[in-house]
Parts: structure tokens; sequence; C-alpha cells
């Protein structure tokens, strides 16, 4: 089983193709295990890169928990890089199907070196039955919810996965991420961000990412918090995102989508003994 290890600003994934992977199947328990910062590789996801009939290329996205998400804005970065400096597509904008609809990235290459990719995220969503959340109105702006004691109001959207984007940053924010993660507001569970507004084009955020707990970074994320302030009134549509691995740039355009911009690096290429791996593949205890 080979696999490459990539990173966009902190937030890590292993990238394989069904080739790669030697005829292992990604199954929730195998994922966990890759994940694992101990006693595996150590990752926040698994991206498995496919052929697909209705796009350049196919994404599977996995979380550390071996959930299954529909779309990841770091995630897409690092597929761009792997997908285009290995040769798997030839053009410097191509189309990934995801289970979040069919996504456009651009990769800005120095050779046949990829240094920064762009990628089109699309349409943000506010209808609460396409995010999803349990609210009767027509947009998930304003939702007042309560844990631990504690309300807070925050803004429902999808940019392909859920969102909860809080603009407060409490000292504590990691206590409060996976108990709104887990709200049942949100039956489909969703990620939340911390959000402190620097100026009308500047934030800085803290991510509780869902399946995955605090990140470095999220490019979805970033987005979502775009997407919010700017419905609401607080940023402009060109904003810099601060995250604790780095910067990312959120552009939502007047043609309606969003555009996120950062880097994508690749770590290391490596390969699984066959013993650990056939050990896996045991059932667990």
């Amino acid at each position: 089983m080979r696999f490459v290890k990539m990173h966009g600003l902190g937030n890590d994934f292993l990238l394989c193709t069904p080739e790669m992977l030697g005829g292992i199947v990604l199954s929730p328990d195998v994922v966990r295990k890759l994940c694992d910062r101990h006693f595996g590789v150590g990752a926040d996801g698994v991206i498995e890169v496919l052929p697909s009939e209705v796009a350049d290329v196919r994404m599977r996205i996995f979380n550390a928990d071996g959930s299954e998400a529909e779309m990841c804005g770091n995630g897409i970065r690092c597929l761009a890089k792997f997908a285009f400096e290995r040769g798997m597509v030839t053009k410097e904008t191509f189309r990934v199907e995801t289970k979040a609809g069919i996504v456009v990235p651009r990769v800005i290459a120095e050779g046949d070196r990829v240094v920064r990719v762009v990628v089109d995220m699309g349409e943000p969503r506010f209808r609460p039955q396409e995010i999803p959340v349990g609210v009767p109105e027509e947009s998930a702006l304003h939702v007042a919810v309560t844990v631990d004691g504690r309300e807070f109001m925050l803004s429902a959207v999808s940019v392909g996965n859920p969102h909860a984007v809080i603009f407060e940053l409490p000292e504590n924010w990691e206590h409060f991420g996976p108990l709104i993660e887990h709200h049942p507001l949100f039956p489909q569970r969703t990620n939340v961000e911390f959000v402190e507004v620097l100026s009308p084009e500047e934030v800085r955020v803290k991510v509780w990412e869902r399946g995955v707990g605090a990140t470095l970074a999220c490019g979805t994320g970033a987005c979502a918090v775009v997407a919010v302030g700017v419905a609401r009134g607080v940023l402009e549509r060109r904003v810099l995102v601060h995250l604790p691995g780095g910067t990312l740039t959120v552009v939502w355009k007047e043609d309606g989508h969003l555009y996120l911009e950062g880097p994508a690096e690749e770590v290391f290429e490596a390969r699984l003994l066959k013993e650990a791996v056939d050990a896996w593949m045991l059932p667990s205890a």
C-alpha cells in the first residue's frame, strides 16, 4: 500500500489511487488506523483519486474518524497538485467530481511544480434544507444555540458541506466545538468556525472540523466565513482568512461563486509494510 502525504496550511491528508492501494478497501476502520498519529501514519483525512465519467477525476475524502465527507477545500487543493504533477490531468484548469458536485480547481505552476491552487467552490447555500439544519425559517443566518449553558448566535451555511459560523472567539472554543458539531439541529453534524473580525477584509478563525476536531486550517470553513460575513454585512467580498496553519484568500465574486486560493505542499511518498497492512485487515478486537 503506497500513499503521498500532503497538507494545505497544516490540514494534512494521505492521497492515493486504487492502484496505490493494492486492492485494500478504504473502510472506516482502515481510515481510522491510517489517520492515527501514534499507531498509524497520522492525518486529518484520506483522499482517494479515482477516474470519473463526468469530470477529469473523482475525489473521495474520508475524515479521520472514518466518515466520508462531501468535499474539502484544503483537500481539493492537495488533489489538484497531486493529479497535475503526476500527469493524471494535463490542463491547468480541470473538473473534479465530488459528493458535493463538480468543483473546478486551477493550478498555478512554475514549470511542472504547482505552487498555488485557486478553486471555484461554487455558490454558498443558506436554505436550511440544503445545509441541512433544523430551523423553520427560509434562511439560517441567525440561529440561537445554547450549549453547556452558553448561548451562541450562529449562521449556518453549506459550501458543499455544512458549517456553523460564529462571530466570536471564546478562549475555550475547543470545548464548545464538539457540542455544536453534534447539536441536534444538525442532522449530519457540522463544521464550526469561531471568528474574530480584524477588519472588513481580514479575519482570524479557529476551526472545529466535523469528524476530525481542532484543525490548523479548513478551506471550506474559510469560504463559509466569508459568505456569512458578506451576507450579514460584516465583511467585504475579498478577505484574508488567517488560520493557525497560515492564510487563505477567499473572494466572493459577482457571479455568485466563492473562489479559494492557497498553497498545497507534498511532504513525502511512502509505503506501508505488508505486516502492518495485514494486521489492520484483521477484525478489530
